[in-house]
């Protein structure tokens, strides 16, 4: 099975409502970047992003966290590709004083399944 894997900080200025939380978008944001990794890895084209058939946010994301985005490969058709997406806490920051602890196991924040396409003749 193939996958790709980020990591990134989140900025407190990517908060916008209250208790310091981060838009759903966030999370799609990164599972495209993290998919790109992954067709360029599979098929050394970027891919076209068609659309997503589930996604579930589960938990809050939050300014001051570390999330891990995670694409996998669950199909691989001529052209298609079915993808599941996980975004991960796996650091918590506390409250804007600095200060953040690892979350072992990571918080499951967000999943989705989305389907790439690769054009045919490798261009847009």
């Amino acid at each position: 099975m193939s996958k790709a894997v980020h990591r990134r900080y989140v900025a407190f200025s990517d908060a916008h409502y209250a208790g310091n939380l981060v838009d759903g978008a966030y999370a799609l944001k990164l599972f495209g970047d993290v998919g790109t990794n992954l067709s360029i890895e599979l098929d050394g084209h970027e891919g076209l992003f068609a659309g997503y058939s589930s996604v579930d946010f589960l938990a809050p994301i939050r300014g001051g966290d570390v999330v891990e985005a995670e694409a996998t490969l669950v199909k691989k058709g001529n052209r298609s590709r079915t993808v599941d997406f996980e975004l991960r806490v796996v650091c918590r920051g506390s409250d804007g004083t600095g200060r953040a602890q690892v979350l072992e196991p990571p918080l499951v924040a967000v999943r989705a399944r989305g389907t790439a396409v690769i054009p045919a003749d490798g261009t847009e």
